[in-house]
């Protein structure tokens, strides 16, 4: 690696690799576009679901080796680079309230992602996303319009309900605490996504407030990760994490968001508790009990309900 970094003979091939890369992530960028384009949001919204949902289980194998906050850090660094790669935000041309709104939204994916990986590590993977949507929930609850509205929500809550005690084992009060916090930074995040569109076009907002995150975890990130951040395999493992909890489910996020006003979203992404609770259960080994595919049948019946019958309101 020493000769890498110092020789001239060498940068060479380096660089070429690395615009190979660029040009890569372009490429499949296009493709990306093209193949979400007459996707409907709510498919969207399922399939940032599972892929983020997947991506979690993935990086639990890394908490032993570089705890959560390293394997946070590592996730969102991977994630932030990436996205820089396929978006090239520009930074000019921007009010001083944009600097801002992107700066608190980076600060919201950092805390969301700290929280929710921090949760993972001491309840599992079914639970930590329940007790997460209360944030979601509470968004769909506050813009209800319509009194069917109602409908689906309640079943959704009932589902979450049923859905917590995946297990017997007992649950770690820090780890509720911990999920509580990401469903708030998450709320916080839903009602800002359609403000930061705007100021930012594309995916650049979400690559400049990923970055932001990237930057606020590091000193935590390294303390925690140390040296282990280094070893090729533990990298691998994050660009994997990050392709499918950082850019798959942000950027199809951000693309549903555009034409679903945030109350509809949220009811949408209810789904994602009982998606974690089949990833925990294919990967993770988590069981299912016949609460949990009650818990299942009432949220798909929910999102089904929203997505079918729901009063689909402009977007501002």
């Amino acid at each position: 690696m020493q000769s890498i970094l110092s020789s001239g003979r060498q940068s060479q091939p380096l660089q070429a690799r690395l615009s190979s890369l660029t040009a890569f992530l372009l490429h499949g960028t296009k493709h990306f576009k093209a193949l979400t384009g007459g996707v409907p949001p709510s498919s969207l919204i399922l399939l940032s679901s599972f892929a983020a949902q997947l991506g979690v289980a993935i990086a639990k194998d890394l908490f032993d080796v570089l705890g959560p906050l390293g394997a946070t850090f590592l996730k969102t660094g991977v994630g932030a680079i990436l996205l820089l790669l396929i978006w090239r935000p520009q930074l000019r041309h921007h009010r001083y309230e944009d600097y801002i709104l992107i700066s608190l939204f980076g600060l919201t994916i950092a805390g969301m992602s700290v929280a929710f990986f921090e949760a993972v590590d001491r309840v599992p993977l079914g639970i930590a996303s329940a007790v997460e949507f209360v944030g979601p929930l509470g968004v769909a609850v506050l813009g209800s319009r319509q009194w069917l509205d109602a409908i689906w929500i309640t079943l959704a809550a009932i589902g979450l309900i049923l859905l917590a005690p995946i297990s017997g084992a007992p649950l770690s009060a820090v780890g509720i605490a911990f999920a509580l916090l990401s469903g708030g930074c998450w709320a916080i995040h839903i009602l800002m996504s359609n403000a930061v569109g705007r100021a930012f076009p594309g995916g650049a907002g979400l690559a400049l407030a990923m970055t932001i995150a990237a930057i606020l975890l590091l000193p935590m990130g390294i303390h925690q990760g140390g040296i282990a951040l280094l070893k090729p395999s533990i990298c691998a493992i994050g660009i994997v994490v990050a392709l499918f909890d950082v850019v798959v489910p942000y950027s199809l996020d951000f693309k549903a968001l555009k034409s679903l006003p945030p109350r509809i979203f949220g009811v949408l992404i209810s789904i994602e508790p009982a998606i974690a609770a089949l990833v925990g259960f294919l990967v993770l080994g988590e069981q299912l009990s016949i609460r949990t595919l009650a818990a299942i049948a009432l949220v798909t019946i929910a999102a089904m309900g929203i997505t079918l019958f729901g009063h689909h309101e402009p977007n501002r």
